[in-house]
């Protein structure tokens, strides 16, 4: 919630932008304020996911995805993050955060964020995430086909690549109703 004006900002102003669709990067244009920052003055780690559901969020709007979903009931929700720091981006800086659908696979879509810092890549992160309906997960085959009605068929090919395939499979939880029992490690 501590992004939430920033949040209702992102999405006022994404109506009034040029529409994309989701298979193109959509750009978003912040600025590090003391609310980003740690104690090092440089953007907190913890921070950047929540930057990126603003890039997201501005994705999903222009594309026409973000109303689709809500006519359908649907939700999104993170199944699973990653995240490799390159360079600190410092507070006041101004920087960019592309969003960018990268592929599916059976259960989940795959986006990836840059921040980028004067043309240079300063983070990267893979999210994989699902839409749930009132009924679960929604099957991946309804999330495309909500695309094409949308205007947007998915490109051939749209498949994930075989590490983030493996990234998701080696580092996933069991289900929310399977047990997880904690073992000390």
């Amino acid at each position: 919630m501590h992004v939430i004006f920033r949040t209702l900002l992102i999405l006022l102003k994404a109506r009034r932008r040029r529409r994309t669709t989701p298979w193109e990067a959509a750009e978003i244009t912040l600025r590090a304020l003391p609310t980003d920052v740690d104690i090092l003055m440089h953007i907190n780690n913890g921070q950047y996911f929540s930057l990126f559901d603003l890039g997201r969020f501005d994705m999903m709007v222009r594309s026409g995805l973000w109303a689709g979903a809500k006519r359908r009931g649907w939700n999104p929700v993170v199944q699973a993050e990653q995240i490799t720091f390159r360079k600190s981006v410092n507070f006041w800086t101004k920087f960019q955060i592309y969003t960018k659908f990268i592929g599916v696979d059976d259960r989940c879509f795959y986006i990836e964020h840059r921040v980028v810092v004067d043309g240079e890549i300063y983070v990267r992160a893979h999210v994989a995430g699902r839409l749930i309906g009132k009924n679960g997960p929604v099957p991946m085959e309804e999330i495309l086909e909500m695309a094409a009605e949308t205007g947007h068929p998915v490109p051939e090919n749209f498949q994930v690549s075989d590490d983030l395939k493996a990234w998701r499979q080696d580092f996933a939880l069991p289900a929310s109703r399977k047990p997880a029992p904690h073992i000390s490690f």
